[in-house]
C-alpha cells in the first residue's frame, strides 16, 4: 500500500474509531510475530519491525503495527482536523 493510501486509510480510522488518537506510555518494538497491523491489515512478518502500543485506556488489547504504520499512526493522531 503507497504511503498516501496508508494515510487516508489510518484518517478514516482515527475518525470512526477503529484507531485511538490517545497515547500510551508503552511503545516497543521487535520483530513480527505474524499479527496483523491494526492501521493496514496486513501481517507483521518476522523480518520486519512490529511496534506494540499499550493496551490503552480501556482497552484489553495492544495495538500492533509496522514500523512505518506506527509512525504515520502516531503523526495522524496528532493532527487536528475540522
Amino acid at each position: 500500500m503507497d504511503a498516501q493510501a496508508l494515510r487516508l486509510l489510518i484518517r478514516e480510522k482515527l475518525q470512526d474509531g477503529r484507531l485511538p488518537r490517545d497515547s500510551s506510555l508503552r511503545a516497543r518494538g521487535s520483530p513480527g510475530d505474524g499479527a496483523t497491523c491494526d492501521a493496514c491489515e496486513e501481517i507483521i512478518t518476522a523480518d520486519q519491525v512490529m511496534m506494540e502500543v499499550g493496551p490503552l485506556t480501556g482497552e484489553k488489547r495492544s495495538l500492533c503495527f509496522h514500523a512505518d504504520c506506527f509512525q504515520l499512526w502516531n503523526a495522524e493522531r496528532h493532527t487536528k482536523r475540522s
